[in-house]
């Protein structure tokens, strides 16, 4: 079996050569073996388990410390750097990084990873054999996730994002100690603002499918999302210098969704709240900020 890049083999030291360090043999091919990549006492004869890895001059290499993923293994692993052109080098616990290609990123700016961010990935070779990250979808994760319990449904969980696009997002919901979790997904008109890849995020199980993956929401549940989202809609009458807006129960939802991140249901149950409770009213497309308590309230 040749050697390969990726993956971890039990190596013969066939001799040291200072100021470098070590060759270590399969028998039939030669790789070295730096002195700063030992861990222990190393010396010719001994057998040794090294990970194989492209150095900076793309020669075979080895090195005794453990990686965070091996080759065609799927891991999560946290963003170092973000280069313009090349991608997002990872970091993969040998003390250099893994590439992440441009070309596995989301297109919108907006949906790319930020730095300490983590994303999941499998770790494959490029054309010349090179080591690089390539990111994990669905038929990666699924056989690793398991089924989520009927018991999810309602409950809050810390969730990855793995594959974010515009219609909606999907996600890994942390399973705690078994396995990577639960596949999830959140529709667009489920989500507050845009998610990123690798992004974490908190979520509310809405619907366990009968596949095992899960519906999830940004939103409180409607009594608890009422409030707040009033609260939001107050404050902005507060700070605008007429106390009144563009926007009322006849305003499009697109336009409702940009600005205050919340759907036109959404929107009107806090309307109707502080209509209910006196504090605005509403005159064609515009509410108003009621400032007169004698003054009527609109129904």
């Amino acid at each position: 079996m040749r050697l390969e890049a990726g993956t971890i083999r039990r190596l013969e030291v066939a001799r040291e050569v200072p100021p470098n360090g070590y060759f270590l043999t399969d028998g039939t091919q030669d790789v070295l073996l730096h002195y700063s990549e030992t861990a222990g006492e190393v010396k010719p004869g001994d057998q040794v388990d090294v990970f194989l890895f492209h150095d900076t001059q793309d020669r075979l290499a080895a090195t005794m410390r453990k990686p965070l993923i091996r080759l065609g293994e799927v891991a999560l692993l946290e963003v170092a750097d973000i280069h313009p052109r090349f991608g997002c080098f990872l970091e993969m616990g040998l003390g250099r990084h893994l590439l992440l290609p441009f070309k596995e990123l989301p297109e919108l700016k907006e949906l790319r990873p930020k730095v300490g961010d983590k994303v999941f990935v499998v770790l494959t070779h490029d054309r010349q054999g090179r080591l690089v990250a390539k990111t994990a979808g669905e038929e990666h994760l699924k056989k690793l996730c398991f089924d989520a319990p009927a018991t999810w449904r309602g409950q809050w969980v810390e969730a990855r994002v793995y594959k974010p696009l515009q219609m909606g997002t999907f996600v890994v919901c942390d399973g705690g100690v078994v396995g990577f979790g639960v596949i999830g997904f959140i529709h667009s008109s489920e989500r507050t603002r845009l998610l990123r890849l690798g992004e974490q995020v908190k979520v509310r199980v809405t619907f366990v499918r009968e596949d095992g993956n899960v519906n999830c929401t940004m939103r409180e549940r409607k009594e608890v999302g009422r409030d707040e989202d009033a609260e939001k809609l107050l404050a902005f009458l507060h700070e605008r210098p007429n106390k009144a807006m563009p926007y009322s129960d006849e305003t499009p939802a697109d336009l409702i969704s940009q600005r205050f991140g919340i759907s036109k249901s959404a929107f009107k149950r806090a309307i109707g709240k502080l209509m209910k409770e006196g504090l605005v009213y509403q005159e064609g497309s515009w509410t108003y900020l009621k400032q007169d308590p004698t003054e009527p309230v609109t129904q």
